[in-house]
Formats: structure tokens, C-alpha cells, sequence
């Protein structure tokens, strides 16, 4: 015999079943891996003026040196590595503990139209500033078709 529930609440059961599914799969632990990666990411704020993109990204802790900026059609790429080591020895220059890190932190942004060669950047505070200047407009000229006459 036919189930007793309306067909709009059937269709609200097997769109929220298939919903759960499909969360179930993506908060699996399977994913992981991806989770605690080397390739990190960063905060930013982008602004945009008339004429040009002002980008201000958190870097805390690195020198202009760690900081890769690299743009190349259609894609402006900020990548900062970290490499740190510390060791402490005892007086018999036994180590006693050495510590490691790494870290690859990356952004890319999808930006056109942009004059690559006047981009300027600059570090402060652990704040990366970058300026990105557009290309003038160069959308075609709209032209009126005149009544025949």
C-alpha cells in the first residue's frame, strides 16, 4: 500500500535525505588531509577605485624576502614561506630539543585589465600593501544607427 504522506512532504523527505548524504560525505574525516596541508591561507581586504585595485594582506612575522608576489594572466599569486629552526644543547653540545616549521601560506586572485608593470608593493608592520593599477577603458565606442531618410 502507497505511504500516507502527501507528495509535497515525500519530495521534502528525499530532498532532505539526499542533502544529508551529501553533507555526510564532505564532513567525512576524508578530507583531512587537505585540512592541515602546508598551503595555508592569509586575510585580505581588496578595495577597488577608479583606477586601480588596492590590496592589503596580513603577514605577520615575514620579511619582504619570504614574500613572493607574482602575476601572471589572469592570476596575481602572493605566496609566503616560513622556515624556521631553533635548537637548544646542553654545555656538551648534546641537543636537548630542535624544534621545525614550515609553512607555505598562498592566495591567488583572478584579476584582468590591469597595467602589470606599474604594480607596487609594499611591507610594513606585517601588513603587505600591493596597488594594482588598471588599464585605461578600452571598451568600443558605441555607435548610433541614423534614421534613413
Amino acid at each position: 500500500m502507497f505511504d500516507m504522506i502527501p507528495f509535497g512532504k515525500r519530495r521534502e523527505d528525499s530532498i532532505s535525505q539526499l542533502m544529508k548524504s551529501f553533507n555526510d560525505v564532505f564532513s567525512n574525516d576524508f578530507f583531512a588531509p587537505f585540512k592541515g596541508s602546508a598551503a595555508m591561507s592569509f586575510k585580505t581586504d581588496i578595495r577597488e577605485t577608479e583606477n586601480a585595485y588596492l590590496v592589503e594582506a596580513e603577514l605577520p612575522g615575514f620579511h619582504k624576502d619570504d614574500i613572493e608576489i607574482r602575476y601572471e594572466e589572469p592570476y596575481l599569486t602572493i605566496k609566503a614561506v616560513r622556515k624556521e629552526a631553533s635548537s637548544v644543547e646542553d654545555s656538551d653540545q648534546n641537543i636537548i630539543r630542535r624544534e621545525r616549521s614550515y609553512g607555505e601560506y598562498v592566495r591567488r586572485f583572478h584579476v584582468q585589465h590591469i597595467d602589470e608593470d606599474g604594480i607596487t608593493a609594499s611591507l610594513k608592520n606585517g601588513v603587505l600593501k600591493l596597488e594594482i593599477p588598471k588599464q585605461p577603458d578600452t571598451r568600443a565606442k558605441r555607435i548610433q544607427i541614423r534614421d534613413d531618410m
